[in-house]
């Protein structure tokens, strides 16, 4: 298992030298929400297409 410190390696290796800090920091927030979702899917807490648009539709009021 790769720790974050290796992934955080792995962009920096990845990204362009001319990459400034906000595009660092983005690139990382990136690539942290999408460990973060895959995690989600591992433990089922997704929700199905239907459901996200029952509640879409709910909050939208139609």
């Amino acid at each position: 298992m790769k720790t974050a410190k290796d992934e955080v390696r792995k962009i920096l290796d990845r990204i362009p030298d001319e990459a400034s800090f906000e595009d660092i920091q983005y690139h990382i927030y990136v690539r942290e929400k999408i460990e973060r979702g895959l995690q989600d899917v591992e433990k089922d807490r997704v929700l199905s297409q239907e459901e996200v648009e029952r509640r879409m539709s709910k909050w939208l009021g139609k």
